[in-house]
């Protein structure tokens, strides 16, 4: 039996398994037949910037469609409170007959009335501005669901730009590993070094054959997850260079996301116009009704009129008028501390990415030329004799670890950039102009 919502769930179920699937296949793949593939691919795919990744994303973002409805749902309300109370007709009948007591239409009064409550104290402006307020925090919740979500694209894509480099240092040292195994095995044939040097060289070479197979796997899944964003494939490359590049360090954005203090915002003035309505009920409506008798025994007509207006005795509505007070000054509240808390996380990750771009180009600059140099004189002392095996793999080992520490620096830059990015609203005019095309 087909349930109401398993239309909903068929296509987000389908879609689910295609990503599974898919993610299965990029790790299950073959390695020789991956690699293969990827050097074929990296030749003619497309160069993915961040500007287009995040439009891809902004473009098929599933919040769209509920938001509208939402949207929808509160140009609605403000409809339905500029609405007038609907006027009451009422008839009433009196002086009926006991059983036997006579002509029952001879002795009958019947009253025919119309009554029309009138609002005193501006309830209906004060309910219109509430529902307009509350379509804001629609509009601000719909603007922060997107940054977020903006936020992750541009993660995504800084993972899958490590991943990639990530590769290159697996192919290295696999090229390294391949270099050093043809040489350790020249020196063992020609008995200059014994047969365990030959054993571990081939150890080497294969851990390092595995590293660069799991390094690959590692960026097809990176580029999947990313193209997962837009439902598209992921045949294209980020370049080696952006991923170097942290210029971007230099941009110094002040100011906290509109959309972030746009909800507390909204929500003060959802408070504010809480105050008005409450204080508009606190004025009690009055009643005017006016109608026409009917006298059974003689056939005669009479008007009537009369006006109602309950007494503000007891019940002056204070309570609902101070909750909506006090919510108001939480609100108030609420949108300076997020300011300050916003601002001092922003000014943490102005220095942090200042500071991270600096380590990388340091690294770049300075360590990296003095360990490839060591591995080239160590090298070169080892095929004369001058060194060890266990001198050249240290040597090799420090290398690596200097172009991995790079790599996980200028991740970690690219990461707090997306934060930063998220925290000023720099993707704010990208949602705006999607807002407002046709």
């Amino acid at each position: 039996m087909k349930t109401p919502s398993s239309g909903i769930a068929g296509p987000w179920a389908r879609l689910t398994a295609v990503s599974a699937l898919a993610l299965i296949l990029a790790a299950s793949l073959p390695p020789t037949l991956a690699v293969a593939q990827d050097a074929a691919a990296t030749s003619t795919a497309p160069v993915l910037s961040l500007d287009e990744a995040l439009r891809r994303a902004a473009l098929v973002d599933p919040s769209l469609a509920p938001t509208q409805a939402r949207r929808q749902a509160s140009r609605a309300a403000v409809r339905q409170a500029d609405v007038r109370p609907n006027p009451t007709l009422g008839v009433m009948v009196e002086n009926f007959p006991t059983i036997g007591g006579g002509d029952l239409f001879r002795r009958t009064e019947t009253t025919l009335t119309a009554e029309r409550r009138f609002e005193r104290g501006g309830d209906r402006s004060a309910r219109v501005s509430l529902a307009e307020a509350e379509g804001l925090l629609v509009d601000a919740t719909a603007r922060i669901r997107q940054l977020d979500r903006l936020e992750q694209v541009q993660r995504a894509w800084a993972e899958a730009l490590a991943a990639q480099a990530e590769l290159e240092i697996a192919r290295e040292r696999l090229d390294l590993a391949e270099r050093f195994q043809t040489e350790v095995g020249r020196r063992v044939d020609m008995a200059r070094d014994p047969l365990f040097a030959g054993a571990r060289a081939e150890a080497e070479l294969a851990q390092a054959q595995i590293d660069f197979d799991q390094a690959g796997i590692t960026v097809r899944v990176a580029n999947i997850s990313l193209a997962r964003f837009w439902d598209g494939s992921s045949d294209f490359t980020l370049g080696a260079e952006t991923f170097a590049d942290t210029r971007s360090a230099l941009d110094v954005t002040d100011g906290v996301a509109q959309a972030d203090l746009d909800i507390f915002v909204a929500q003060r003035d959802i408070a504010v116009a809480r105050v008005a309505v409450e204080t508009a009920r606190a004025r009690s409506d009055a009643t005017v009704s006016a109608g026409v008798r009917h006298f059974g025994d003689g056939n005669d007509l009479g008007f009537v009129v009369g006006a109602s207006i309950p007494l503000g005795r007891y019940d002056q509505n204070l309570g609902a008028i101070d909750r909506a007070r006090a919510e108001g000054l939480a609100a108030e509240g609420d949108l300076a501390a997020a300011r300050i808390d916003r601002e001092r996380e922003i000014a943490r990750l102005q220095v942090q990415v200042m500071a991270r771009a600096s380590e990388a180009r340091r690294i770049g600059q300075e360590t990296l030329p003095q360990a490839e140099r060591a591995v080239v004189l160590v090298r070169d002392g080892f095929n004369r004799g001058g060194f060890t095996y266990n001198d050249v793999i240290s040597a090799q080992t420090a290398l690596l670890q200097t172009r991995a520490r790079r790599v996980a620096v200028l991740k970690q830059f690219h990461i707090d950039r997306a934060r930063l990015d998220r925290l000023t609203g720099a993707h704010g005019a990208l949602i705006l102009a999607l807002e407002t095309q046709p």
